[in-house]
């Protein structure tokens, strides 16, 4: 009953951010419907600040499906999606391109915003087979995890290597490293829905199998489960949605890392709510973030990568105090 109550709470409070972020722009608070008849307000409110609010909303609740099989897979509360080094490889994959082509994230070119995309999500998933490959598999956690510090460690000097070289790009990673939401559009949020649907139907499918690797490997084939295969599938979804994250708004941290924190603080249950639960709390607290970084400061905006930061490590710090 509590979950189904912290569900419901999760989708008002979404819902009640969705209304907010289309009344935030630029200027502050400029709600469309206070502006009777300017059909300029409203396209405004429908072209650019939905499909911002959705795209961080969808882009959050990635982050915090993939922290929650993160801290799954490895048993590990401090495991995040970027655990693998797919942030690393994004960043790469982006500082590459801008290299070769010369281009800003800013750039409103679709072929230039999708190229950017593609670089970063190829750059993603490519780290996360780089781990694969050196950690030979996914049957030993361990082994997994440190090959991704390594992968990450490695990728993360090659593209600050990339950008000593080409010091014209340091600027257009800039957006890239401090995330950004300022780029979503409705192309993004469709993609993002259709990956999110993709990780949660692996995730939940996969959800018993996590709570009988919660009690060790050993346990876990006593009950019939396949290591290997869930470990692989797993490892794929938290692969997909993280580098679909990414790829679509730039490496922001913390929010996979709080969201799963943030649901057991409130809920004991097994890994199929929590799952599905992590994802939502990941969405309300990225949309949360990207509205606040809009508001503040006014008509300045915060990079919201830095706004989650900041309020993800607070409440982390406040979390180890009560302990």
């Amino acid at each position: 009953m509590k979950v189904v109550a912290w569900g419901l709470v999760l989708m008002l409070t979404t819902a009640a951010l969705l209304v907010l972020g289309v009344a935030v722009g630029s200027t502050g608070w400029s709600p469309p419907w206070m502006a009777s008849g300017d059909a300029l307000a409203w396209d405004i409110a429908w072209d650019i600040r939905a499909p911002r609010g959705v795209g961080a909303w969808l882009a959050g609740a990635l982050l915090g499906l993939g922290g929650a099989i993160a801290q799954g897979v490895f048993r590990n509360p401090l495991a995040d999606p970027y655990l693998l080094g797919s942030s690393s490889g994004a960043a790469l994959g982006v500082a590459i391109f801008l290299a070769l082509v010369g281009v800003s994230p800013a750039a409103t070119s679709l072929a230039m915003r999708l190229g950017l995309t593609g670089a970063a999500f190829l750059g993603a998933v490519g780290a996360v087979l780089l781990t694969l490959v050196l950690a030979k598999g996914v049957q030993h956690t361990l082994r997994l995890l440190l090959a991704g510090v390594v992968v990450g460690v490695v990728l993360g000097a090659l593209s600050a290597l990339t950008m000593l070289m080409v010091p014209d790009i340091m600027r257009a990673m800039q957006a890239f490293m401090l995330g950004t939401t300022g780029f979503l559009g409705w192309g993004s949020a469709w993609i993002l829905m259709a990956v999110l649907v993709c990780s949660v139907v692996v995730a939940w499918a996969c959800s018993r199998a996590l709570d009988a690797l919660s009690l060790g490997d050993a346990a876990a084939i006593s009950l019939g489960v396949r290591l290997t295969l869930v470990r692989a599938l797993l490892v794929g979804a938290m692969a997909l949605a993280t580098g679909a994250a990414v790829a679509q708004a730039g490496l922001i941290s913390f929010v996979g890392l709080v969201a799963p924190h943030l649901v057991r603080s409130r809920v004991h249950t097994t890994h199929g709510p929590l799952l599905v639960l992590s994802a939502m709390a990941g969405g309300v607290l990225l949309l949360g973030a990207d509205i606040a970084a809009r508001w503040v400061l006014a008509p300045l905006e915060l990079p919201v990568g830095v706004l989650t930061a900041v309020l993800g490590g607070g409440y982390l710090l406040w979390r180890m105090h009560r302990a």
